[in-house]
């Protein structure tokens, strides 16, 4: 029996605050389960795989993707550079031009670089993750160790 590590969604449906280490399984069965999330979950594996495949070790899962929403609009993630071997990169996981399209397109949501600048305070992108937009509290993400991973 697979047992769940990401924690219970607090009251407003979001995670709380903090990064949530959690394997693809665990992934899958808590943010699957209907064929819109499932087909979001196709595209964020086929992200992952690629990150993987050219050395990335961890990456950040978040947006209303990770909230208690039946009908989340896509996902949010972002990526530790450390090992990434950028010629091995896939290309579009590079492209941020027309809001991110060529992302959505193949992906079904967007991806960059956890440390850039996600903001004018000069937060990065797995610290942008942690802040409620709506409220500005702390709210919780989910990491993936992709070393150990096989997609």
């Amino acid at each position: 029996m697979l047992c769940l590590v990401i924690p219970a969604f607090d009251a407003l449906g979001r995670l709380p605050p903090g990064i949530h280490n959690a394997t693809w399984e665990e992934i899958a069965v808590r943010f699957g389960g209907t064929p819109w999330r499932d087909r979001l979950l196709r595209g964020l594996r086929q992200a992952l795989a690629s990150l993987k495949a050219a050395g990335c070790g961890v990456a950040y899962i978040d947006g209303s993707f990770v909230t208690h929403r039946s009908a989340p609009g896509d996902f949010d993630a972002c990526w530790d550079e450390v090992g990434v071997d950028p010629d091995a990169l896939d290309p579009v996981l590079l492209d941020f031009k027309n809001k991110r399209a060529a992302q959505k397109a193949r992906f079904g949501g967007e991806l960059f670089p956890s440390t850039w600048s996600a903001d004018r305070a000069g937060n990065s992108f797995v610290q942008f993750f942690q802040i409620d937009k709506a409220t500005g509290d702390q709210k919780g993400i989910v990491a993936i160790d992709l070393q150990g991973w096989q997609p």
